[in-house]
């Protein structure tokens, strides 16, 4: 993008603006696109896992500023493209799932894009679509006749999500050589179904919305248009959405909302004002406000992102309660009973539930080898007490106090052990 572009759309001015924007085909055509009434577009997600995580957020706040901005938004589910599974980034096939398997997952990821957006009716109400819709049914010889013989495979060979996996000499199986060429179809089809002009997607997906546009252009199509925002990692180079303990899950059945809470809350310094831009709908003026404190001020505006972010995700009440706890745990001393629980019988208590296995039980840790680590090094406390005994095991005594244990890894990762 030239520094001499300036955007006339409300839509690229927008996102310019806020940071989500990494590359275009073109950004001039797609700016006086993105001014006509009826402009949509869409972005693919895949059903992998029975939820979406942090990663995916970005593109879906893409949406819900077209959507802002006076568009339609578009999310695509993968119903078919999941059975075939996208070898952009990885070294190794995915598993394959059953139908059965994708179809719950995109049952429970549907209702992710319902917190972002707007359906029902209306000229700019988000619709929710399926690839399988088109692509379950295809006849395999009619479309490698009518489609298939746009795709050069000299040019797929170029593309990173072939060229990479290649040259590293991993094995990368025809149906995932198949992947761009089914993500290039979902495109035209779409297009005439809907008239999107507008795939966006994250910066590893360029090549396959590239090679959209360009069958778009050979099926007859009217202009498309690419966008992809950039591959977001934390200022000390993490990549978003994963942690030591594992993905950050958008369903509050995999991962609590003050665990949700408290991973906005933990963002480094340097990263507040870019997130707060991305990932909540806070003004800009607002932002500036908040990214100027200095200090241990900063840690409002840590706290602000914290809970912008996850109303978006688990509602303003279940965000402030988590604020709340947080409070109530770090900054008052108290035992907050708002913290993420888990349950063990009494007979359980009572044979002997080692401490150690207790942490691995509540998901603190992962193996009672890395607790030992962790009690060497002064990481695990029992009741806010340092846990000293590798061999200890839990007693009656332990759940005295609102007849919970409360198991803490670290000064922000804590779990209640409710005694049944």
């Amino acid at each position: 993008m030239s520094d001499s572009f300036a955007p006339k759309s409300e839509l690229l001015a927008t996102l310019i603006a806020r940071g989500f924007v990494h590359q275009c085909t073109d950004f001039a055509g797609l700016d006086e696109e993105a001014k006509k009434p009826g402009f949509s577009a869409y972005i693919g997600f895949d059903c992998t896992a029975p939820s979406l995580h942090v990663g995916s957020l970005l593109p879906i706040m893409m949406l819900a500023w077209l959507q802002r901005s006076g568009g339609r938004p578009l999310p695509l589910v993968g119903g078919g493209t999941t059975r075939v599974g996208d070898p952009s980034g990885k070294d190794e096939s995915r598993r394959l799932l059953t139908i059965e398997q994708i179809d719950a997952n995109k049952a429970s990821i549907k209702v992710i894009f319902e917190k972002f957006m707007q359906f029902g009716e209306g000229p700019n109400a988000a619709l929710l679509l399926d690839n399988a819709d088109w692509l379950a049914g295809l006849n395999y010889i009619d479309f490698l006749r009518d489609v298939g013989r746009h795709f050069s495979v000299n040019r797929m060979l170029t593309m990173d999500s072939v060229k990479l996996r290649l040259e590293r000499e991993h094995e990368l199986s025809f149906i995932e050589f198949n992947y761009m060429c089914l993500q290039s179809y979902d495109f035209a089809e779409i297009n005439k179904r809907h008239g999107a002009v507008l795939q966006m997607g994250g910066s590893d997906q360029w090549g396959n919305i590239v090679m959209g546009v360009d069958l778009g252009r050979r099926m007859g199509c009217p202009q498309l248009y690419g966008l992809t925002s950039p591959l977001l990692t934390t200022a000390s180079g993490a990549k978003m959405g994963k942690t030591a303990a594992g993905a950050v899950w958008l369903n509050a059945d995999l991962l609590s909302p003050y665990d949700y809470w408290q991973y906005w809350r933990n963002t480094e310094d340097a990263d507040v004002v870019r997130f707060l831009k991305l990932f909540t709908f806070l003004p800009l003026d607002e932002i500036a406000r908040l990214g100027a404190l200095e200090g241990a001020e900063i840690n409002e505006a840590k706290k602000t992102l914290a809970t912008e972010a996850t109303a978006l995700v688990h509602g303003r009440e279940a965000a402030e309660q988590a604020a709340a706890t947080a409070k109530a745990t770090f900054e008052e001393g108290a035992l907050a009973l708002s913290l993420p629980r888990v349950t063990v019988s009494a007979a359980e208590i009572s044979a002997g539930l080692g401490v150690l296995t207790a942490f691995v039980k509540v998901g603190l840790v992962a193996s009672t080898g890395e607790a030992r680590r962790q009690v060497k090094g002064g990481g695990l406390r029992l009741n806010d007490v340092a846990v000293t005994d590798e061999r200890a095991s839990l007693t009656d005594k332990d759940f005295e106090q609102e007849g919970v244990a409360k198991l803490s890894l670290g000064k922000k990762k804590h779990v209640l052990l409710e005694r049944a």
